[in-house]
């Protein structure tokens, strides 16, 4: 059984992934149709852009994120002079560090998906008369369903390991931002293993199984294109 202050911790860790998987879907996918369509000379910086989460370390990613959020940064004097608190140790600032972090792992495969339908469809359907939005709703979204279902899952499954995003931009307040890798640090500290490797496995046995869908996923799709 989890304690309850584990417990806390897990189900607020659920709650920032889902959230942030949310708010990724739906910047991630106008930013991956663009990457997938567009052939704008400066395609390569906005595509190294997103995926430089993947190289830089999450330390550096969230110091530098709490110094721009904080009550000195630019975007924390924004919400000051509009007479609100920087969201700065507070669940809206993990899940903007979780939103940018994990932003690779859910552009990426929907941009692969959107590149993977080649230009014959949308045509085809331009030359019936449907709009370009029309084309990206009917047809572009439904054939990249996998690459939908894959980011889903790499990006909740990344957000529920983050620590050092999560670390620097939220503190370790219980209940607020207090999440499940913290919550695993502190137990190790304390030497309560048995806590820790409890919690461990609840995240092991979770992203075993995402990465599995992901597998399935993929396993399926190459079967279909053969």
């Amino acid at each position: 059984m989890l304690h309850p202050g584990d417990l806390q911790a897990l189900l607020l860790t659920l709650r920032l992934a889902a959230v942030s998987t949310i708010v990724l879907l739906i910047l991630g996918t106008p930013v991956a149709w663009w990457l997938a369509t567009t052939r704008r000379r400066w395609r390569p910086f906005v595509d190294t852009i997103v995926a430089l989460p993947l190289v830089l370390p999450p330390t550096v990613l969230g110091f530098y994120l709490l110094i721009v959020l904080g009550p000195n940064g630019p975007i924390g004097r924004v919400f000051s002079a509009l007479g609100s608190d920087p969201i700065v140790f507070t669940f809206a600032g993990l899940v903007v560090g979780s939103v940018i972090y994990s932003l690779p792992f859910v552009v990426q495969p929907i941009r692969d998906s959107f590149m993977s339908i080649g230009p014959e469809p949308l045509e085809a359907a331009a030359t019936l008369g449907a709009s370009p939005w029309d084309r990206f709703r009917t047809i572009a979204i439904p054939m990249a369903r996998r690459g939908f279902l894959t980011a889903a899952s790499l990006g909740f499954a990344h957000t529920l390991g983050e620590f050092g995003v999560v670390l620097m931009l939220g503190g370790n307040i219980p209940g607020q931002t207090r999440v499940v890798s913290i919550a695993i640090f502190d137990h190790v500290e304390a030497l309560d293993y048995t806590r820790a490797h409890t919690l461990a496995a609840v995240l092991l046995i979770l992203s075993f199984a995402l990465l599995l869908v992901v597998q399935i996923l993929n396993r399926q799709r190459t079967r279909t294109v053969r």
